[in-house]
Order: structure tokens, then C-alpha cells, then sequence
């Protein structure tokens, strides 16, 4: 069976790597603005069903021998969203929200096929430490966070502001492993169900 991961991001296709996946790469273009009023859970669940969907569309597989992985990540603070910062000005702004307080990391992660389509959303809970503008304008100058949800990156030079976390680390990261591995074990077991079925 065929498995896509629905986008361009290096530290997904990286995690996925990391264990032990053997997988495909195509990018999905769509539209990552937030609708007024959606809940930051439907958010991320959203995009990840709608990058999941335009690749396996795009694909278009005969059967079920293609199972498509869209995913998409998010920082929440205070209720609101923090998507990737327009410029160095929006990611001063985002990481001084972040510094000396908690906030949550939300990713929604969409495993498709033809006949199937399974949904999960996971949260990680990231502590930051209280920072200086000295700390703030280092970090941002660093440029690390420029693409990123938040504006930072836990696995770089931000892991020094980040004392703990609860919940999943590749979940910050831009992908929950653990959870994607039961998605495909599911995903996978009830193929063969339907296979032996018909």
C-alpha cells in the first residue's frame, strides 16, 4: 500500500523517516485562513482533511491501494490562533505572547483513502520560559521561526526557552507519531476487512 504524506514540510516527511515509514511526498495547496468563529481544534482538523483530500483527488487511486496523510499544526494562546508570522515584526510579537506562560500546540492529522477517512486531533502542552527583548530580538534575528506556527521551533535554538512539555514532542514538532501510527494500523486493518469482504 502506497503511503502520501499531503505536504512540503521537511520535519514531517523527517519524523515519519524517523520511524521507520516509507512514503511519498506531495505537497497540497489550499486554503489555510482561519473562518470567523472556528474553534482552534476544527481548524487544524480542517486543513488537515482538506490537504489529505486534494492529494488522494489529485492521485486518484482505482481501489484502496493509497492511503493519503495530511496534517497541520497550530499554537494556541489565550484563545488565539498563532499561524506562521507575516514578518520579523509579527514574530517578535507572537513569541513575547509565548514568554513565561503556557500555551497549547495542536495538530490534526487526516488519514485517507478511497473508502475510508480516519481523524484525530493531538495537544501538547509547551512551557515557556520569561524572556528578555534581548532574548526576543536574538531569537527572532535568528530567522528560525519565520515558517513556523508560533514562530518558533522546539527542536532548534527555542528548545532553550522551553523548560517541559506535556504531551507529545513530534507533536510540536508538526506531527504526532504515536497517533499516526494507530491511524495506519487502523486504517490498514480494516482495508484488509473490506478486502476479504467483498
Amino acid at each position: 500500500m502506497r503511503l502520501i504524506l499531503a505536504s512540503g514540510s521537511p520535519r514531517r516527511a523527517e519524523l515519519l523517516t524517523s520511524a521507520g515509514y516509507r512514503f511519498e511526498v506531495q505537497s497540497a495547496d489550499i486554503d489555510e485562513r482561519v473562518t470567523p468563529g472556528e474553534a482552534a481544534e476544527d481548524y487544524v482538523q480542517r486543513l488537515a482533511v482538506e490537504k489529505a483530500r486534494a492529494v488522494l483527488e489529485r492521485t486518484n487511486p482505482q481501489g484502496d491501494d493509497v492511503l493519503v496523510l495530511g496534517a497541520d499544526t497550530t499554537v494556541v494562546v489565550d484563545g488565539e490562533i498563532l499561524g506562521k508570522p507575516e514578518d520579523d515584526e509579527d514574530s517578535a510579537r507572537m513569541v513575547r505572547l509565548l514568554a513565561g506562560r503556557p500555551h497549547r500546540v495542536l495538530t490534526g492529522v487526516s488519514l485517507c483513502s478511497r473508502s475510508l477517512r480516519l481523524e484525530a486531533v493531538d495537544e501538547t502542552l509547551v512551557f515557556f520560559q520569561p524572556m528578555s527583548d534581548n532574548d526576543v530580538h536574538w531569537y527572532v534575528a535568528s530567522g528560525e521561526g519565520r515558517d513556523k506556527a508560533g514562530a518558533y521551533a522546539i527542536q532548534g535554538l527555542a528548545s532553550r526557552f522551553i523548560p517541559r512539555i506535556d504531551g507529545s514532542h513530534s507533536n510540536v514538532v508538526g506531527l504526532p507519531v504515536a497517533v499516526v501510527a494507530e491511524l495506519i494500523s487502523r486504517a490498514e486493518s480494516r482495508l484488509r476487512f473490506l478486502a476479504s469482504s467483498r
